[in-house]
């Protein structure tokens, strides 16, 4: 996930990211329901604060806003990912090393193992 700064979007564009969001999210704004306007407002004002960013993940290619809590939580796991799936790959390197000398299994029916 990548974070998109505002000023680095057109007015039209970030209104246009923001009205998505707001359509899509269904918000309940409490017993008496917001204007458009207003929800657009409140937003903006959380994406100044540095309450809310936007962010872009290219492997779903979707653009969305998030907490700056969720995206930290995010970015913390995925270097801990990072660093997980890097020590697999040296551990699963080794043992490829090794067990190559046996079979080649790569090619096996197109089974994935994931």
């Amino acid at each position: 996930m990548i974070e998109i700064p505002i000023d680095r979007l057109s007015a039209e564009i970030l209104n246009a990211i923001i009205e998505e969001f707001i359509l899509r999210e269904g918000t309940d704004y409490g017993a008496q329901e917001a204007r458009m306007d207003n929800k657009v407002a409140q937003v903006h004002r959380q994406l100044a604060r540095g309450d809310v960013l936007i962010t872009f993940d290219p492997a779903t290619e979707n653009c969305t806003l998030v907490t700056r809590y969720q995206f930290q939580r995010y970015s913390t796991e995925g270097s801990q990912h990072d660093s997980q799936s890097s020590q697999d790959s040296e551990e699963s390197s080794d043992s490829w090393s090794r067990a190559s000398a046996y079979e080649d299994y790569s090619q096996d029916l197109g089974q994935d193992n994931d």
